[in-house]
């Protein structure tokens, strides 16, 4: 029989009983929680229209409006306990919410919520710009009157309500929500502490929330890995990689179009027979089944198949790199002449790199060189989204309003947010058309009419209603609702050992 160092077996035994203390997450306080997120807020002011998704997401814990979405896509009273709508939906009546606080203690006014709406209106704000007047009827009541009927303006009314004496929003950020920032340190972490008035008695569960930043997926999957983050969101491939009986993983609907976008001014993508091509050379179940694990819903249109009413469901290109060839050779390419195609990604999004190697080899089989450009997020949005310098990119578009209109806006002809450059009249005339028809059905029919405008021009490809994943320590949280938005509630997630 061997004999065992009684010295050596004890060290390995305290060493054995160091690891396994450590890995169960005793010492964790579940009424507290860390986030990964891989981008930062544009701006931590409610009333603009310029943040990313991640950063409304935070401030949708911070900051509410008259109405608040429900995860099944409808609206349920918020600062507003209820409301009216006249004259053919001219105009809006909203009964206050009494006893409502904002984060330093004062309490909302009518007056607050005129300011808001005023402000979000003269930022430019989608479906607000609508807003001919907001009267105050009272201490609890106001009107919104509008330039022309809209039976869809509810949901544009989820804009952060401020206080309207408040002159910095950016250092001061008051608003009513579950949580109130604590701190912000750029390039590090974002803390949110329970508002112990917030109207809501029974939220939020945790005390605590603390946005941890990181530069790109790869160090923040280290880090959840190695517990110094309790959660994140997380892409399919790294669903993968984690060891699912240390992590819950929770299916989670970004409510955004995940596209290449193509710049339609850009040679030679300012020929549909080449847009046309792209799209027939490009297999989107494929793209699904190796980037996202077959976790997704392939989706021509664009906006969200959770949109049911209004989604047109039969635009998607049929995979045929026959004919893709074919068009490109009416447009003059062939394999003795073949064109290169450079494809922007954000650097801090794993799903959309991914996306974009599949891509890459996908279009080679059709005589497309293309390569791929890593930019970080900043570069990406002054040279790409606001610069336009680029000739196709991988993103996901999401949008701040559960509406038809406010994925279609981009594509107006005027539109500031039209950065792939698709103009066309035909469309500009349906979609304003669109937004002046009070009949739903007659609404309906010019929403989807406008949907196959964009797809029989090829603007973009559409590739799905992107499928993600919110990771968490096992165990140890639950509460996670899967909004019909790119947001984490945190107000409804609460600790396993705490409840």
């Amino acid at each position: 029989m061997r004999k065992v160092n009684i010295v050596h077996f004890l060290f390995l035994l305290i060493l054995a009983g160091s690891f396994f203390s450590s890995c169960s997450g005793n010492k964790r306080n579940d009424n507290e929680l860390r986030y990964g997120f891989t981008t930062e807020p544009t701006t931590l002011n409610p009333l603009s229209p310029s943040n990313t998704a991640d950063g409304r997401c935070i401030l949708f814990n911070i900051f509410e409006g008259l109405v608040k979405p429900n995860v099944d896509g409808t609206f349920f009273p918020c600062l507003a306990e209820s409301w009216s709508i006249e004259e053919d939906a001219l105009v809006y009546n909203f009964t206050l919410r009494e006893g409502v606080f904002f984060h330093d203690g004062s309490k909302v006014t009518a007056q607050d919520v005129k300011f808001s709406l005023d402000t979000a209106r003269n930022e430019g704000f989608d479906g607000l710009k609508n807003i001919e007047d907001v009267v105050i009827m009272g201490n609890n009541h106001i009107k919104i009157i509008l330039k022309s009927a809209d039976p869809e303006f509810l949901p544009y009314l989820t804009v952060g309500i401020i206080k309207a004496d408040i002159k910095n929003y950016e250092k001061n950020v008051i608003g009513t929500g579950p949580f109130y920032l604590d701190s912000y340190t750029p390039q590090r972490n974002l803390v949110l502490v329970k508002f112990n008035k917030y109207w809501q008695k029974d939220l939020p569960h945790l005390n605590k929330v603390t946005i941890v930043f990181f530069a790109n997926y790869d160090t923040l999957l280290v880090a959840l890995r190695g517990g110094s983050i309790d959660g994140a969101f997380i892409t399919g491939s790294m669903a993968a990689q984690l060891d699912h009986r240390n992590f819950d993983v929770f299916n989670n609907r970004s409510a955004a179009v995940q596209l290449m976008a193509l710049n339609n001014s850009a040679s030679p993508l300012d020929d549909l027979r080449v847009r046309k091509a792209i799209n027939y050379g490009i297999d989107v179940k494929d793209i699904i089944n190796i980037a996202f694990f077959g976790a997704g819903s392939p989706s021509g249109s664009p906006i969200i198949p959770g949109l049911s009413v209004y989604y047109e469901d039969s635009l998607s290109y049929q995979y045929n790199p026959d004919l893709a060839r074919s068009l490109l050779s009416e447009a003059g390419y062939n394999d003795k002449n073949k064109f290169s195609l450079e494809i922007s990604v954000p650097s801090n999004y794993g799903m959309h790199i991914d996306t974009a190697q599949v891509i890459v080899s996908q279009l080679e089989k059709i005589g497309v060189n293309a390569s791929i450009k890593l930019v970080d997020w900043s570069t990406w949005l002054s040279d790409v989204y606001f610069g336009k310098q680029y000739q196709a990119t991988i993103i996901s578009l999401d949008s701040p309003s559960v509406t038809p209109r406010s994925f279609l806006t981009r594509y107006q002809s005027n539109s500031g947010s039209n950065f792939i450059n698709f103009s066309n009249e035909e469309f500009d005339e349906v979609y304003n058309a669109a937004l002046k028809e009070t009949n739903s059905e007659r609404r309906i029919k010019l929403y989807k009419d406008a949907q196959r405008i964009i797809a029989e021009n090829a603007a973009s490809v559409y590739i799905q209603d992107i499928f993600s994943f919110i990771a968490l320590r096992g165990g140890a949280y639950d509460g996670v609702l899967d909004y019909p938005l790119y947001v984490v509630d945190f107000a409804s997630i609460y600790g396993k050992n705490n409840n």
